[in-house]
């Protein structure tokens, strides 16, 4: 562990940039769920906005740290989004690259009766664990897209029926453009989700 030195982030981020966390819980294991993170403002920090109560909002608050983590493996995405999982170690397999961040919160409110806490993330320590050359795969881009719109289904602020069609258009991409990793990581979409589309 590094101090309270900074790190730097392993990765250029841009607009909202997907990733997946663990944080550590009061069970002593890591939960992991994924985590949108915006591009830092003017110089600012990179930010990530955590809805409801979620396991990863009551970790931020009560231990202020947690791991960031870049994965390409889509059944590790979907679990992330859309189920609880829990392991005994901070840093997955597939994360090609990860960072530690120590985390501050900077706002919170309500939205249409969900609350929601805007954080800081620091960089503490990260490290690459693999170097990729990207590739642009329709079928993974349809799976991270699949599980935003399963992850809002119960949310009153949006249309349900609206999210159902996307996820049956996303459906269709995976089994169009998307390899095998792909459509099991849609397979586990659908046994996590209790919705017919």
């Amino acid at each position: 562990m590094t101090g309270a030195s900074e790190a730097a982030w392993p990765v250029d981020l841009a607009g909202v940039t997907e990733s997946v966390v663990t944080t550590l819980g009061p069970n002593e294991l890591w939960n992991v769920a994924a985590l949108g993170l915006h591009e830092p403002e003017d110089d600012g920090p990179v930010t990530a906005t955590t809805w409801g109560r979620t396991r990863t909002w009551r970790n931020f608050d009560e231990r202020g740290e947690g791991y960031v983590q870049f994965t390409r493996d889509p059944v590790d995405f979907a679990e992330a989004a859309l189920s609880v999982r829990e392991e005994s170690e901070p840093v997955l397999t597939s994360a090609d690259a990860w960072v530690r961040v120590r985390v501050e919160r900077l706002a919170d409110g309500e939205d249409d009766g969900t609350q929601w806490v805007e954080w800081a993330l620091v960089p503490e320590e990260s490290r690459v664990e693999r170097r990729v050359v990207p590739t642009t795969n329709r079928g993974h881009a349809a799976v991270v897209e699949a599980t935003v719109a399963a992850s809002r289904l119960d949310v009153p602020a949006y249309d349900r029926d609206e999210l159902l069609s996307r996820l049956a258009y996303f459906e269709s991409v995976v089994e169009t453009a998307g390899s095998e990793p792909e459509r099991a990581a849609f397979d586990r979409v659908r046994e996590l989700v209790d919705a017919e589309w």
